[in-house]
């Protein structure tokens, strides 16, 4: 997991963090479009690597905790599904949960929406792998990780927090 702060070029309106959901309101900036005259691919990336580290920090797991622990967190994979394109100076609304926690992983689930009438843009999932920083090899995830997140394993529950 690196030090990233969010990117100041994607102004944001607003972050939520209610009942194991967080979410952050903002407007897609021109830099974030590609050729096809629609957000980049590599754009939603990098916004599900902002969140995650947001909603990580909002949890009480900053950086310099993760430091002190001695561990981090790694990807072993995305799926990303996008449904429908977003374009300069569309509002979105990012959702993210922890969707459960195996010995020493966890899912995390992101879900972009149109903030005027939240149909969904892009779904995905990022597979985090917890590791000891040291040495990069897998660790269990500390219960103290564990309590600080409500696990969501179902996003019409999440839908219906959300729209609440």
């Amino acid at each position: 997991m690196s030090d990233t702060q969010p990117d100041s070029r994607t102004a944001s309106h607003e972050t939520m963090d209610q009942q194991g959901i967080f979410s952050r309101r903002f407007t897609v900036p021109e830099s974030a479009i590609d050729i096809n005259g629609h957000v980049n691919n590599l754009e939603y990336l990098k916004w599900m690597q902002e969140i995650a580290l947001a909603h990580s920090a909002a949890r009480g797991w900053h950086w310099d905790r993760y430091q002190q622990e001695g561990s981090s967190w790694v990807v072993r994979s995305h799926l990303i599904e996008y449904l429908r394109p977003a374009h300069a100076g569309d509002d979105l609304r990012l959702l993210t949960w922890i969707g459960g926690f195996s010995h020493r992983s966890s899912p995390r689930h992101y879900l972009f929406l149109r903030a005027d009438d939240h149909r969904p843009v892009v779904r995905a999932k990022t597979e985090w792998v917890y590791v000891d920083a040291g040495t990069g090899r897998p660790r269990p995830v500390p219960e103290a990780f564990r309590n600080a997140f409500t696990v969501i394993d179902d996003e019409r529950r999440v839908l219906d927090i959300f729209r609440s």
